[in-house]
């Protein structure tokens, strides 16, 4: 498989690993940010019930934001197109030489 190819794939998972949990774990921060994410909860017969806290929805939201963010980084680093060396591949260094002839010694 070619550069483009690996970059495609490597994209399409991370698209699918991260940026779709990240979208919904941003509307699920987006809620419970609002205040209006309601909990009920049983354990060993006690039950409890209330609103989440806005905090965890904004730290929800910065997750997500990171998660989402994944994607786009993965498919800037791979799938673009780098900028290639103008450097000429010449043999070994030869120093110039000088067929001028020597003036005469005094």
């Amino acid at each position: 498989m070619d550069k483009k190819t690996t970059g495609l794939i490597a994209t399409i998972a991370a698209t699918l690993l991260c940026g779709l949990p990240g979208l919904c774990l941003c509307i699920f921060g987006a809620v419970a940010a609002a205040g209006v994410m309601p909990y009920t909860t049983e354990v060993n017969g006690i039950s409890d019930s209330g609103v989440m806290p806005s905090a965890s929805g904004f730290a929800m939201l910065c997750v997500a934001l990171i998660l989402i963010l994944i994607p786009a980084a993965v498919a800037f680093f791979t799938l673009r197109k780098k900028p290639e060396d103008n450097i000429i591949n010449a043999e070994p260094f030869d120093p110039p030489v000088d067929n001028d002839p020597l003036p005469p010694a005094s």
